[in-house]
Parts: C-alpha cells; structure tokens; sequence
C-alpha cells in the first residue's frame, strides 16, 4: 500500500491568521496519525508565512509515524533538517517568494550542490527524496547525486486529468518505470486529490508515498478530517 503523508501546512496557515494557537498544529498532527496516516509532511519557508521552525522542532515529539520536512536546501533549511532529524527531507527548489512549488530540480545542473547536501544528510541517516518533473534524464541525475528517492512533481498530471486526458499520466509511468530500474524509491506529490489520487496510484507502478495537503485540507471542510484522511487510504490501496 501507497502511504500517506499528510501535509499540514494549510493548518498552520489558518492558525497564523488570527495569531494564537487555533487551531491547534500539534494537535492536528497527532489527530491525522490517530486517523491512520502514516506520515506528517510540513514546508516551512524562510518568512514563516504558515509553518514555523518552531513548529518543526515541537512536532518531532508528536510524529510517531514518518516525517518529512520539505524545503530549499539553504542553510538556515538545512541546519534545522540536521537538528530535527526527521524521517526523509525532501529538497524542492522553490524560490524564497514562491506562494507555491512550481518546478522540480535540474539534477544535472545542480548535481555538485546537490550531491553535497545529499551526502550529509545520509552522515545524519536522514533519508532524502529530489522533487522532479517526469523527465527521464532529471531521473537519471536524482541517481548520480546520490538521492533515496524522487518525489513526482505532478501538478501537469492533475491538470491533465482534469481536462479529460488520461494520457497525462504517461511521462509519469515512464518516470516511474525508470526510477524503479535504476533502485530510486517513488514519491509523488501535488495538486492530488480524491477525484485523481486513484487513477495516479493504479498506473505508478512502486509508488511508495504521496504527501497530499491543500486538496486533502479543502475536501476535509466538507467531509471531515477523519473521514477524508480514511478516503485517501481506501484509494491507495
């Protein structure tokens, strides 16, 4: 089974709009868990803007299933990844400002840098995941610099699907196909949902994890924390 990563940090982005603790990160975090997911993913970003470091550094006594920690690789990023330790940290090249993540890696332009911080997080023993577009040779440069794992940037697949074309989701077959090949572990993520998580899931052949937030936290305001979380589950597997 496909495991769960629930991103939280549309929580957080609630919380800090009215300052105070409500609703409450940690409580949530630990609710997801009892719920049945089997991760907690945040992004914090250099401004804080939703997830805080602090929030990072408390949630480490309440993640008892995985924990992923996405972000930038820039120092202040980096130096909290070393002191947290989470399960996997999974690099994103967003820029400082970015409202979102828009791209994956260049592997081969970026392979010395890259390298290098995958090297020391595996000193750390923290697992670490490339966040890529399906493009054969990025994959092949996820391997060359050392990466555990790919994370599939998938917002093109959920637009694709949404107009109608399935065939959207074959650069991404491909992607996988080649990432199992070459002993690359598959996560996904972005823009997925509970109308396309499950069509993604059946084609993604090894897909181990997929961190879901904006779309699981929406949906949730209708159907409820829980019974979305249970949803997501059902279909992964």
């Amino acid at each position: 089974m496909t495991k769960l990563s629930v991103n939280i940090n549309k929580i957080a982005t609630l919380r800090n709009s009215r300052g105070g603790n409500v609703p409450d990160l940690l409580k949530v975090a630990a609710d997801v868990q009892r719920f049945g997911a089997q991760g907690i993913t945040i992004h914090p970003r250099p401004d804080e803007r939703h997830i805080k470091y602090q929030d990072a550094r408390d949630l480490v006594s309440v993640v008892h299933t995985e924990y992923n920690i996405e972000g930038n690789p820039m120092d202040q990023f980096m130096d909290l990844v070393y002191e947290t330790k989470p399960t996997q940290v999974t690099l994103v090249p967003d820029a400082v400002d970015a409202l979102t993540s828009n791209a994956g890696w260049d592997t081969i332009k970026n392979h010395a840098f890259l390298k290098e911080v995958i090297a020391e997080c595996k000193l750390q023993g923290i697992r670490t995941s490339v966040f890529v577009d399906p493009i054969l040779k990025m994959i092949e440069g996820a391997r060359e610099i050392g990466a555990d794992r790919i994370e599939l940037y998938t917002e093109e697949f959920a637009l694709q699907y949404g107009l109608g074309n399935e065939k959207g989701i074959i650069p991404y077959v491909q992607a996988a196909v080649l990432a199992e090949e070459m002993g690359l572990g598959i996560n996904a993520g972005h823009d997925l949902s509970l109308e396309n998580i499950a069509f993604f899931k059946s084609h993604i052949p090894n897909l181990l994890e997929v961190s879901i937030g904006h779309a699981l936290i929406a949906e949730s305001l209708y159907l409820g924390l829980e019974n979305v979380v249970n949803m997501y589950i059902n279909k992964l597997q």
